[in-house]
């Protein structure tokens, strides 16, 4: 009985540390988000750059400790700290992993609106997003709440397969990020007499260690969802890592070289291959990380040119959403037997969760954003973006030259 008891504890140990490893490494992927967003916006809005990312982590824990979770997951924290401690605390460990892809929708969000969105205004719409819409559609996938995994596996024969939020993160957080840059519309003086005018970005080396911080979470994020040690598998990080340079590659050629696309194509890559890690084999991984650089490329491109309201400042759009819901039905084309992947997936069950996401996260960010602006206001003023976020709304300036 001892021994049965030590094991047990063993287990549960490890598979708290395990959980508590992914946690930590899927935090420190928003410092990612931060310095991608710093060294692509203008010098005068980094410190708003940097100050939103941290700031929305903070109301998205708030936010999904009191509400979220419990909407996705019918389960809450408010018990005495004894009851917390079952099982070496590993539901508590849980929620911290599940907060930082909840907390990644706000921080997705950010990259799209940056250089012209009023502060306060946009934290009480992040912690609307967290608390209600997000956890809305990770309720529905990933605790099959409301009965659509169960009505999509009657229908097709499998359920919608999801393993790492292609869709549940990526694709939603994408989708909410084109309702709130429509609804606030183009940075001033960036479209003339019908032409785009570059807004080039201030800091490329920023930039770059964005990404690479972004890249090298990312294995926390896919490997970790197993969420314990016996569900591990060397195949999601194969995959991700075949992800992660077809994207490079795909967007060093099609982007002809540019550095922005060139670090932005890995991310496009590793968002596309999140729901299909565990099934697909590397060469299915490597080619949907292609399409992904590729799709990201084209249409950045094509949203920044023809478009003129949707100003998508770091393309959190293509990247996030399109290339998301590509990787959700990517899942169902190279996650089948006959391509080399493990099976058990059904390609229309993954194109209508796919599209149920996109449109549960676009519906969902119209409504929240469009609240706020109708309440308050979503942009700083003519004057305020013309100063620049970081003087306007924090007072103090990214450097100093005294």
């Amino acid at each position: 009985m001892e021994l049965t008891s030590a094991v047990q504890t063993l287990t549960e140990s490890a598979n708290t540390l395990f959980i508590l490893i992914g946690a930590i490494m899927v935090l420190a992927m928003h410092a990612g988000f931060a310095f991608l967003e710093v060294g692509t916006v203008r010098h005068k809005n980094q410190v708003n750059a940097l100050v939103k990312i941290i700031t929305d982590f903070g109301v998205s824990a708030v936010a999904y400790f009191f509400v979220g979770y419990y909407i996705a997951y019918g389960g809450h924290f408010l018990s005495g700290a004894e009851a917390l401690t079952t099982n070496q605390g590993y539901e508590l460990v849980k929620f911290f992993f599940l907060l930082t892809f909840a907390a990644a929708i706000p921080a997705i969000v950010s990259g799209g609106i940056a250089e012209r969105a009023r502060f306060y205004p946009m934290l009480i719409a992040s912690a609307l997003i967290v608390a209600l819409v997000y956890p809305f559609f990770e309720g529905m996938i990933w605790n099959g709440n409301y009965g659509f995994q169960a009505w999509l596996e009657s229908q097709f024969g499998a359920s919608f397969h999801d393993f790492a939020g292609s869709v549940v993160v990526h694709g939603v957080g994408g989708w909410i990020a084109l309702a709130a840059v429509l609804l606030l519309g183009a940075r001033n003086g960036r479209y003339r007499n019908g032409k785009v005018v570059a807004f080039a970005p201030s800091n490329i080396p920023f930039l770059a260690l964005g990404a690479w911080i972004l890249t090298v979470g990312w294995f926390g994020f896919n490997v970790m969802s197993a969420q314990t040690l016996t569900g591990i598998s060397g195949l999601v990080a194969v995959n991700s890592l075949m992800a992660m340079v077809g994207g490079l590659l795909v967007a060093m050629v099609v982007g002809r070289t540019d550095p922005g696309f060139i670090h932005n194509g890995p991310l496009a890559g590793l968002v596309a291959v999140c729901a299909g890690s565990d099934l697909m084999h590397p060469v299915g991984a490597l080619v949907t990380g292609g399409i992904a650089g590729a799709i990201f490329v084209y249409l950045f491109e094509w949203a920044q040119n023809r478009i003129e309201r949707l100003d998508d400042v770091l393309g959190v759009w293509p990247l996030h959403g399109v290339c998301g819901v590509w990787g959700g039905i990517a899942a169902g084309i190279f996650g089948q037997q006959a391509l080399g992947g493990l099976g058990g997936v059904s390609l229309m069950s993954q194109i209508v969760g796919s599209l149920a996401g996109l449109v549960i996260a676009f519906v969902g960010g119209l409504v929240v954003y469009g609240l706020v602006k109708a309440l308050s206001g979503l942009r700083l003023s003519e004057e305020e973006e013309f100063n620049g976020a970081d003087i306007s709304i924090h007072r103090i300036g990214a450097t100093s030259m005294d």
